[in-house]
């Protein structure tokens, strides 16, 4: 781990789920964190459990469907820790339903937060990382993307958008840059709970009984970021051996 250790990573959506895992996991190996979420007070939390433990954790609250919000979390590392060498965008939203429920609003909020919250983040961080010549960006994607099945079609558009723009990003990132997309399946996490329909909500519910846990993405995120600075994982696919 000594690829991690002393790293300075901004992690958004870091207040529960994979990204709390990630920050744990993280700390343990040495990096330095900056813990990004719209619930401040759990935010507060997990820095604190990461203190005690003796790892080092400050909080921005960040909300990634603002852009002014997502340069904060950025700004916020720098000025703490002097540079930012990963940017996790982990934050995401699926309030999943079908496309005849005509749910516009939670469309909207998908794309805002799904693809405009890793273009903010993207935004945010490469002028840091074309100054210091390095740079890791890190998405938490989906397997929805992968395989489209009912009800998840805008949820998997917005992770298929986001998957395009990192190879994208990763033909123009350069030598120096790093681009890493984690593609989860099914992850025990608080994801169910956004979805609007009760008899949707129940099913996904059941089906997560094969669910992995949260720390097992966190594995994946770590073992990209403690590659060496000339190796770079393009994508990790995760998810359960029972998952079709």
């Amino acid at each position: 781990m000594e690829n991690v250790k002393d790293k300075v990573i901004a992690i958004t959506g870091a207040s529960s789920g994979i990204g709390r895992a990630t920050a744990l996991l993280l700390a343990g190996a040495g990096a330095r964190l900056v813990l990004g979420a719209r619930r401040l007070e759990r935010l507060q939390v997990l820095a604190d459990e990461i203190a005690a433990a003796g790892g080092t954790a400050i909080v921005c609250r960040a909300d990634v469907a603002d852009k002014a919000s997502v340069q904060g979390l950025v700004d916020c590392a720098i000025k703490t820790f002097g540079r930012l060498d990963v940017l996790v965008s982990n934050a995401g939203i699926g309030p999943i339903s079908n496309l005849d429920d005509l749910r516009v609003d939670d469309w909207e909020a998908m794309v805002d937060v799904n693809f405009k919250g890793v273009l903010f983040g993207i935004a945010a961080s490469l002028p840091v990382f074309r100054r210091q010549a390095s740079g890791h960006f890190v998405t938490v994607i989906s397997t929805a993307g992968l395989r489209i099945v009912p009800k998840q079609s805008v949820y998997a558009a917005t992770k298929n958008a986001v998957r395009t723009l990192h190879e994208g990003l990763r033909q123009e990132a350069g030598p120096n840059l790093r681009v890493t997309g984690i593609s989860p399946g099914y992850v025990r996490t608080e994801f169910g709970d956004s979805i609007p329909d009760e008899k949707l909500r129940s099913q996904l519910a059941s089906g997560m009984s094969i669910a992995i846990a949260p720390e097992a993405v966190a594995r994946s995120i770590l073992f990209a970021i403690a590659q060496p600075a000339d190796v770079d994982v393009g994508d990790i696919v995760i998810r359960p051996t029972a998952q079709g």
